[in-house]
């Protein structure tokens, strides 16, 4: 049983430790979605004073998937890419946020990128062609993918999970999955009676595979002889032990309950519980 309870308290622990993870890994995936929005709020705001366009909106930045973000504008604007890639750099810098991403301006009317470049930590891998070409005035959406940003979805957390999940399986087939006596034995109090063990909290006798059940007052004499083995035990003694502290009249229950306990024992013939006339019973073992 203690060590039941202590795996129970370890997969709890675990499964607490799963959530609070996924928890903080999630709070921390939210608050860098919000710092990129904000960011790319500041790059439409660049392009549109770029434009000599103070009044006009930038519109909601748009997650489109985990890793995506989407810039539009209220209306129609042109620039030159250039003028983008060091607007995103800086904003994206500001925000402590260096990661590597590719920038798609994409044409409202027909959805087609009107230009895209990347951007790699490695200068070597980093595009961005035709700098200087200006856009001509349109509706442009900007997307923004960020291509090595993790993220802690629900699937993430389904994947610990399920690992979590699997290892208690494995731990459950090969620790608990002994013979029920095995279990016994090593998660309770036993005392040993000859080829029976004698669980007197559990009221029993276990003999190899067999379980003998006892009855309260079976189980509180036997207590009472494997205590004192091979030595006799005054009848006045069980009486007040088993029966009269607890207020009953016994009459001839002591007898009925030793030739109950008899038949039990019976199947060990190293054990004997045998009647001292006149005096009481003694357990030779």
């Amino acid at each position: 049983m203690i060590l039941k309870k202590s795996f129970s308290i370890l997969l709890l622990g675990i499964t607490i430790f799963f959530i609070w993870s996924f928890s903080i890994q999630n709070e921390k995936t939210q608050d860098l979605d919000k710092k990129v929005k904000v960011a790319l709020r500041d790059v439409g705001n660049k392009l549109l004073l770029l434009n000599k366009d103070s009044t006009s909106l930038v519109l909601p930045i748009l997650k489109t998937n985990k890793n995506t973000f989407s810039l539009s504008f209220e209306k129609e604007l042109s620039f030159e890419p250039s003028n983008l890639v060091t607007f995103i750099k800086n904003s994206l810098d500001k925000a402590s946020y260096k990661k590597n991403y590719r920038v798609e301006v994409i044409q409202c009317k027909d959805k087609e990128v009107a230009y895209s470049y990347e951007i790699n930590k490695l200068a070597e891998k980093t595009i961005i062609p035709c700098a200087g070409r200006y856009l001509p005035k349109s509706c442009y959406a900007i997307e923004v993918q960020f291509l090595d940003n993790k993220t802690y979805g629900f699937g993430n957390f389904l994947f610990y999970l399920g690992g979590l999940l699997l290892a208690s399986i494995f731990v459950f087939f090969n620790f608990y999955k002994k013979k029920p006596e095995e279990l016994k034995e090593e998660n309770t109090n036993n005392i040993t009676l000859g080829s029976f063990k004698f669980y007197p909290e559990q009221n029993k006798l276990v003999k190899q595979a067999t379980e003998i059940s006892l009855s309260k007052k079976e189980c509180e004499l036997l207590a009472i002889f494997v205590a004192n083995p091979n030595q006799i035990v005054k009848r006045e003694e069980l009486e007040k032990r088993v029966w009269e502290d607890n207020g009953v009249i016994v009459g001839r229950s002591l007898d009925t309950y030793i030739s109950k306990l008899r038949k039990k024992l019976k199947e060990d013939a190293t054990i004997k519980l045998t009647n001292v006339h006149g005096v009481g019973y003694k357990l030779e073992v």
